[in-house]
């Protein structure tokens, strides 16, 4: 889901002098995000939720009702019409379409560029979802935080009933309550018939969780334990589960199977909250970070900070870091080093797998190194290299001016239409040959293994997919970036 504000705030920012002249009663439905078009029919590349600007160029009296219905149909949110171009002013016939259909019509004065607008709403998206994933984040050093007391599943159990305003529950592995907090874990009873589908999961695979609904209440149960079910983790809510439940319930329910297992498994649990802390930091939660390493008897250096992004075995490349901050992750271990030993700690480290390092940075500003030690890495596993820095990367100098989270939106966002046709990856990968062979259609095929009228078939499709003339600089350039930060 994802959050966007509404076409009031949007509206109502002064500099931008947009007048509402219709659907003033919809004005708090969300934006997500801005389309601008001069086809008569823009909905095949339209998700819902967009608002639309045009000029109008393709509108008059005859086809504006027709064109309201397409939108209204495809569930945009809203539509502005920039005049003083095709139009001194917004058709009537427009005007009157809009307001049957309880579509709002917004007139964008000839001096507020369409640019300004999605800028804005770029800009207000990207505030909303970072002011969620704080708090996100804020739930779980606090959550993280409770774990490590004496009583840390008891405490995580109470923490996450107060935080989210719901109940949970601890359950054994046969179903009994072992500890409950908050109004209403009393129904716990009524989930014993469906945990024997989490302890024998179809296909064998992991466990996964369950999720339960009725009108009244709205229930998550996740199983405990690393490598067997130990025991089950109930949530429940008087309402649906927002992203930012999710993500602090998928939390705590990792901070719980760590309190578990850490009788057995004490350096595996140690590994898992290093985890948390690096999500912490990663979101900039550098004091939680810092005083959930202090509660471990841990630290990070001090000073200039190298990030470096270890493929290889992670168990063999954690005992190769030795006492350095070191965190699987994903298809990579990450450790944390201060500047002055990173080339000691590499040699170490490039015995088992590739290296990615990336530049000295400070503590608040470890995700720009993480992805710079990524970048890195991607780079040595293409090149079969056994260490790359990301400083000797050619042409990163831009991309490491761009901020990585909206570098990433952005990607998405253009290249949706690719990898959303049919799953069509050759697509993707044919418009990188041809980005990287600047458009010489015989060296990009060649490249490819497919013969040069197959590649012109699919950049054709390609640009009408993106609505992109290929043949500008300005869209390469903008391809060649998206396709840069998905490497």
């Amino acid at each position: 889901m994802v959050v966007a504000p509404t076409l009031r705030t949007v509206v109502r920012r002064l500099p931008l002098k947009l007048g509402v002249l219709t659907g003033q009663d919809a004005l708090d439905r969300p934006v997500r995000w801005v389309a601008v078009s001069e086809l008569e029919d823009p909905t095949p590349f339209l998700e819902g939720g967009e608002l639309v600007l045009t000029t109008g160029m393709r509108l008059d009296a005859g086809n504006a009702g027709p064109y309201v219905d397409r939108l209204v149909g495809k569930g945009v949110t809203g539509l502005g019409f920039g005049v003083g171009l095709g139009h001194e002013a917004i058709p009537a016939g427009l005007v009157e379409a809009a307001a049957r259909a309880g579509l709002p019509l917004i007139e964008v004065p000839r001096d507020t560029p369409f640019v300004a607008i999605g800028k804005l709403v770029s800009d207000l998206i990207a505030a909303e979802q970072y002011d969620e994933i704080r708090r996100a984040f804020a739930t779980q050093g606090r959550l993280t935080r409770a774990a490590l007391l004496p009583e840390g599943p008891r405490a995580v159990v109470d923490g996450l009933a107060r935080e989210l305003g719901g109940w949970a529950a601890l359950l054994d592995e046969a179903g009994a309550v072992r500890h409950a907090a908050g109004e209403g874990a009393g129904r716990t009873a009524d989930l014993l018939p469906e945990l024997e589908r989490l302890r024998r999961p179809a296909g064998g695979g992991a466990p996964a969780s369950l999720a339960l609904s009725t009108p009244r209440e709205h229930v998550i149960v996740h199983p405990l334990g690393a490598r067997r079910v130990r025991g089950f983790f109930a949530v429940g809510l008087d309402r649906p589960f927002t992203p930012v439940a999710h993500t602090v319930v998928n939390a705590a329910g990792s901070l719980l199977t760590l309190a578990i297992e850490h009788g057995r498994e004490h350096l595996a649990a140690e590994r898992r909250v290093r985890s948390a802390v690096l999500r912490l930091l990663l979101a900039g939660q550098v004091r939680a970070a810092q005083e959930t390493l202090e509660l471990l008897g841990d630290g990070l250096p001090g000073g200039p900070l190298v990030v470096l992004a270890a493929g290889g075995d992670q168990e063999a490349v954690l005992e190769a870091a030795g006492d350095e901050f070191a965190v699987a992750a994903g298809d990579r271990t990450v450790v944390v080093v201060a500047a002055d030993r990173a080339e000691d700690t590499v040699p170490a480290l490039r015995e088992h797998g590739p290296v990615g390092i990336g530049s000295p940075v400070g503590l608040d500003d470890l995700r720009a190194g993480l992805d710079q030690a990524d970048r890195a890495l991607a780079s040595a596993r293409r090149a079969a290299e056994p260490v790359m820095r990301f400083a000797d990367l050619a042409g990163q100098g831009l991309l490491s001016l761009l901020d990585p989270g909206m570098t990433a939106a952005f990607s998405s966002a253009l290249l949706a239409p690719l990898r959303e046709y049919g799953s069509r990856a050759d697509l993707l990968e044919s418009l990188r040959a041809y980005l990287a062979c600047n458009g010489h259609w015989d060296a990009a095929a060649q490249r490819l293994g497919v013969h040069r009228h197959t590649l012109r078939y699919r950049m054709r499709r390609v640009a009408e997919l993106l609505g992109r003339d290929l043949d500008d600089p300005a869209a390469r350039a903008e391809l060649w970036v998206a396709l840069a930060v998905t490497e």
